[in-house]
């Protein structure tokens, strides 16, 4: 057996007026295109119907209501009970016999909007020769159809009487501001209590400067651009502002959103790719679905294509840029590059433009990896900052340019230049590779270096560090630390057998090559004049610790983590030389912190901040 299920009328009458909508001041909306539904469809078949809408606060009323009175076609008492008192009807237009792409409404429950600030809503209408209904709802369900005086002419008038607790919604002032900000572009002129609250044109079919102007007003900001929009499959016209400061990436751009000139919403989100988080929209549709409450866009197909559509469309403004105004563009992307370079990711003509004309940090100065690839051919980069600040001044004194791809998409960027040509080369930079360009010793100073490299050498051995001494530019640099990508994942590959259980480090074992392959270096600079003299001290306590202090100051200068066994090599060389240097001088006595130091042996996993060991 079939069964029909119980509606609780005042749950649902609740539900739909408390719960759909964000803020009672939707109910003014919801009376404005019903009203201009109605004006609209009388003109199709009366083209020169007049077609007016008026509302009267309680400043004018005598009984304290609210009243909204339009020309529209009205309704005939079958209609009232077909359309007004069935909840969910969404075919208010089909009855009429009209097309529904034509009319704001599309849910038949707009007028229950009013309940959120009335609990008794009259309706008088009249539909050509038909006589006139009088309609009153309840919130708490209920309905009742009147017989009453005649309405002279054709038409509609929705009364409202406020709850005590609703009084302010339906305020002259306020009933004036919302009128004027959902219905200030609607095709047919709007007055509250005489004052009229539309405009003559639209601003996106207005000029520029007017344009400009709105944007001002409305968003808060004087446009970088302003872009043309247009979608016809979507019934969608408008304009892109481009914001004049970078913007939040993280942040849900907002656009303000009409739906056949009735504002939809003052903050919709998703009508542009991600990517274009620079612009805010003005746009006008016809097409795009509202969600139910008529406060947001739905996502369909539809506005999938139309997204992207507007994608392709701020992509072409920004190549047009590119070729008319290249100095305006270099404008656009010291303010909003972080956009561009998302976008390049995906899209080739992006990948182009950020190629040609965003500057990029190099060692060599900034530039646009264009011109350094004309320059200097193969594009070498470093991934991270802390490896370009370690690695560009000692690579420049050889003549190797590099590039800083260590800020957001620029590895990634540099990675898919070789889809733009393929005779583009790109290069990660190893950090060990600019050891073999540097120049070796003489066997006669090797030969003499040879005590000097053995006692630095065991001093490092139980960092895992191999000593080796080379000469290379700039003379300044006393000691530089290179590790290789492959040193790098040997040595958290050693830490993490250290910290998982038995099964996970024989896992991890399979992974680990010999330490002597990939050991980081340092290497010391024989053109240096302190290396040199540290190298012909005579005492070997005097160049261990020596050494063990280039060591340290060249994992700060290279911004390395350190471990707990580097802090206490730093430590310990700089007690030791002060001893040497200070007669009578005795190290601190060590407290807990220092107590508690591991071993310079141990390889342990704690990582320090090295800013604050600087």
């Amino acid at each position: 057996m079939s069964h029909s299920f119980q509606v609780d009328l005042r749950g649902i009458v609740d539900l739909l007026s408390h719960h759909l909508y964000a803020s009672p001041r939707v109910y003014i909306r919801e009376l404005l295109q019903n009203s201009v539904d109605a004006i609209t469809a009388r003109r199709e078949g009366q083209p020169h119907a007049p077609a007016s809408i008026w509302i009267e606060t309680p400043k004018q009323t005598a009984d304290g209501t609210l009243r909204v009175h339009d020309t529209g076609i009205g309704l005939t008492e079958a209609q009232v009970h077909e359309l007004l008192a069935t909840i969910g009807r969404s075919g208010k237009r089909d009855e009429l016999g009209f097309s529904r792409q034509e009319f704001l409404g599309q849910f038949g429950i707009g007028l229950l909007s009013c309940f959120l600030v009335a609990d008794e809503i009259r309706v008088q209408t009249r539909s050509g020769d038909a006589p006139t209904v009088y309609w009153t709802g309840y919130s708490d369900g209920r309905y009742t159809v009147e017989p009453g005086p005649a309405r002279s002419e054709t038409g509609t008038t929705v009364t409202l009487t406020p709850r005590p607790d609703a009084y302010d919604w339906l305020d002259g002032e306020r009933v004036t501001d919302l009128a004027r900000i959902f219905g200030e572009m609607l095709p047919f002129p709007i007055r509250v209590d005489g004052e009229p609250v539309t405009v003559d044109t639209p601003p996106w079919i207005a000029g520029r400067g007017a344009l400009i102007a709105y944007a001002e007003k409305t968003f808060g900001f004087t446009p970088f651009d302003v872009i043309e929009l247009k979608v016809p499959q979507a019934g969608l016209t408008g304009v892109a502002f481009v914001m004049p400061r970078a913007a939040n990436p993280a942040a849900r751009a907002g656009h303000r959103v009409y739906l056949k000139r009735m504002l939809l919403a003052e903050g919709a989100e998703g009508l542009l790719p991600e990517w274009a988080f620079f612009a805010r929209c003005l746009i006008d549709t016809s097409e795009l679905r509202p969600t139910a409450g008529r406060e947001a866009l739905y996502e369909d197909g539809l506005l999938e294509s139309v997204r992207e559509e507007l994608g392709d469309q701020l992509r072409g403004w920004l190549v047009n840029l590119a070729r008319r105004e290249p100095y305006r563009l270099q404008q656009f992307l010291s303010i909003h590059h972080l956009g561009v370079k998302t976008l390049a990711l995906h899209d080739e003509e992006m990948l182009r433009l950020v190629d040609e004309w965003w500057p990029m940090e190099t060692n060599m100065g900034q530039m646009p990896l264009a011109e350094f690839r004309e320059r200097f051919g193969t594009v070498r980069y470093c991934a991270s900052i802390d490896e370009f600040r370690q690695l560009a001044a000692v690579a420049a004194a050889q003549d190797l340019a590099i590039v800083n791809a260590g800020y957001t998409y620029d590895a990634e960027i540099i990675e898919r230049l070789p889809l733009l040509h393929p005779e583009i080369l790109v290069d990660r930079l190893d950090p060990s590779d600019l050891s073999t360009r540097f120049d070796t010793l003489d066997p006669a100073t090797e030969l003499a270096l040879r005590h000097f490299v053995s006692v630095a050498q065991r001093g490092l051995d139980a960092l895992g560090c191999e000593v080796v001494v080379r000469a290379y530019d700039p003379p300044g640099l006393a000691a530089l630390y290179l590790v290789d990508r492959e040193a790098s994942f040997q040595r958290r590959l050693r830490e993490t057998q250290q910290v998982v259980d038995d099964v996970w480090a024989g896992v991890l074992a399979a992974f680990e090559r010999a330490e002597a392959a990939t050991r980081p270096q340092l290497v010391l600079n024989h053109r240096n004049p302190l290396v040199r003299r540290i190298a012909a001290l005579g005492s070997d306590e005097l160049m261990r610790l020596a050494v063990e202090a280039l060591y340290g100051q060249a994992l700060l200068l290279g911004h390395h983590p350190l471990r707990p066994a580097d802090s206490a090599l730093l430590n310990r060389s700089f007690f030791g030389l002060l001893q040497q240097a200070v007669p009578g001088f005795t190290e601190p006595e060590t407290g807990p912190a220092e107590a508690a130091a591991p071993d310079p042996a141990d390889e342990g996993t704690v990582r320090e901040d090295p800013g604050e060991d600087r």
